[in-house]
């Protein structure tokens, strides 16, 4: 099967990578530096299991997504329409596209430029780009994606690959437990500069992120989305299954990137004030991390 990774940073390469060990043809799609470390000598897999060299196909160009049969969209949040207008001449009426961001709403944004369903699919990885053509993988690496005949004739391909994959008619609910997740650590863990395992011990850091969790099922529950499980347990339990990784907005920030937040606390802050619902502790890590943004990257 033919596969395009759109978009390969971390999280893109490393499913990019995932996949072409288990045999798939894989393409990436990513920024010069890192496709020029790829097409020199492979990606570099160091993973929880092993570390491996993979050998794949890399460019910057988007018409690298011609042909395929899947598509793993992995951009940035803030990029989701500029690249979809990139690619859009280039795919398939066959082609699948899978939106493996974070946020609720880029898979219905991405649909509108493309013109064409677009699967949501919610991502659960602990991965760092180590630098350009290697991966670090922290841990976990599950996806869940909608049910349906396309889904299901995608999946082998991910299973034979050793990578975990679920279908829920609920991914929307699934989504937003995945941003309350991102709430909780993301900008925390940016501010700070911490890992989870070691930014969970702070004092008075519980207390904040219940609060965060609070605020983000109080929006949830007036869009109308019921989320599911015990959502302070999963939080909770992030620290102790990814106990050495930082968050992608503490990564952005330290390489003096810009971040997601304004579609991770900064989406639940714009919903609440739709909705009427109140989010000063999403506000205002929202803001700080904003603020962050505007600073130059420590040394």
């Amino acid at each position: 099967m033919k596969i395009a990774v759109m978009g390969a940073g971390a999280v893109g390469s490393y499913y990019g990578a995932m996949l072409a060990r288990g045999g798939q043809e894989v393409a990436l799609i990513g920024r010069p530096a890192h496709v020029e470390a790829v097409q020199a000598g492979g990606l570099v897999l160091e993973a929880t299991f092993g570390r491996f060299r993979v050998p794949m196909r890399a460019s910057t160009d988007a018409s690298a997504v011609r042909d395929a049969d899947l598509v793993l969209f992995c951009v940035k949040s803030t990029d989701t329409e500029a690249a979809g207008r990139e690619m859009a001449p280039h795919l398939a009426p066959h082609t699948q596209v899978w939106s493996l961001q974070n946020g609720v709403d880029n898979a219905e944004r991405l649909a509108a430029v493309l013109g064409r369903p677009v699967s949501p699919a919610v991502v659960y990885v602990a991965v760092e780009l180590a630098g350009p053509g290697h991966v670090r993988h922290h841990g976990r690496g599950e996806l869940v994606v909608p049910p349906g005949p396309h889904s299901e004739r995608l999946a082998p391909a991910f299973t034979e690959a050793g990578v975990p994959i679920a279908f829920s008619e609920h991914v929307r609910g699934a989504l937003w437990a995945k941003l309350i997740l991102n709430c909780a650590y993301n900008a925390l863990s940016a501010i700070t500069r911490l890992p989870y395992g070691v930014l969970v011990q702070g004092q008075g850091v519980e207390a904040v992120m219940r609060d965060v969790v609070r605020e983000c099922l109080e929006v949830a529950r007036a869009e109308g989305v019921e989320v599911p499980g015990d959502v302070w347990e999963a939080v909770r339990r992030i620290a102790q299954t990814m106990p050495s990784q930082y968050s992608s907005t503490a990564q952005d920030l330290m390489r003096g990137k810009p971040t997601e937040i304004d579609h991770l606390n900064g989406h639940v802050v714009a919903r609440g004030e739709a909705l009427g619902v109140p989010t000063p502790v999403n506000r205002a890590l929202w803001a700080l991390v904003r603020l962050l943004e505007r600073q130059v990257p420590a040394r």
